[in-house]
């Protein structure tokens, strides 16, 4: 399935719109995480672990949109969006959305 964040698929037309397809994904990060990542924000660098859990929501988010666009009988999703959200009260929960529009190809 193609999926793009562009509202057209080149060299491909949209035959049909299916509708609005999304999904959620919400993630914890550890305390271990949490601990290693406040050296970081004090003498600064990257946060792979964090990055870690960011890619892991992205796929994951990604996998479950794309099988509800197949469940509707969609060939590709265009328009696609991220989000992320930082949530809980020490800002250890991370969510991850994303939509786009199901379309048929």
């Amino acid at each position: 399935m193609i999926i793009t964040t562009t509202p057209t698929i080149e060299g491909h037309k949209i035959l049909e719109y299916k509708g609005v397809v999304s999904a959620e994904v919400i993630l914890g990060a550890n305390l271990a995480k949490d601990f290693f990542a406040s050296f970081r924000d004090t003498f600064g660098g990257r946060v792979r672990s964090y990055e870690r859990v960011l890619q892991e929501g992205r796929m994951t988010a990604l996998q479950e949109m794309e099988a509800d666009a197949r469940a509707m009988g969609a060939t590709a999703i265009v328009g696609v969006g991220f989000n992320i959200e930082v949530l809980g009260e020490r800002g250890s929960i991370l969510m991850v959305s994303v939509s786009g529009t199901a379309v048929v190809i």
